[in-house]
């Protein structure tokens, strides 16, 4: 299993050749307080990285979901959309957001690692 970031705070893990997993971080959650709705991407519609995905909105702010890797989503989380506070409860579990199928790897393999992402959280 590997898990990647991008600068905007979200996590992808690829767990195996079919599809990634793609979610907020814990930075993301407590930036933005208690999660209150979430706006998931559309099955089967193929996204270009960097494009947005989806919509978290919180009791403080609403952020954008951009997707960190060009991909088609193969699925939702349901569980999510029927209780948002997972993703401040369990975001790097639980409080997933969706599956995509990476179609550019390099892509994936051009976000930051755990010990590049810790450096950058240490700037914020």
């Amino acid at each position: 299993m590997t898990t990647m970031y991008t600068p905007d705070h979200e996590w992808i893990n690829i767990e195996d050749h079919e599809a990634a997993v793609v979610g907020i971080t814990h930075h993301a959650q407590d930036a933005l307080g208690d999660v209150v709705f979430v706006d998931l991407p559309e099955v089967g519609r193929t996204y270009t990285k960097g494009e947005v995905a989806g919509v978290v909105e919180s009791v403080k702010a609403a952020a954008d979901l951009f997707m960190p890797v060009t991909g088609e989503v193969v699925e939702v989380n349901e569980t999510l959309r029927a209780d948002p506070s997972l993703a401040n409860t369990d975001p790097l579990g639980n409080g997933w957001f969706f599956k995509v199928h990476v179609t550019k790897m390099e892509e994936f393999e051009q976000l930051m690692d755990p010990p590049a992402y810790d450096k950058l959280l240490k700037t914020l």
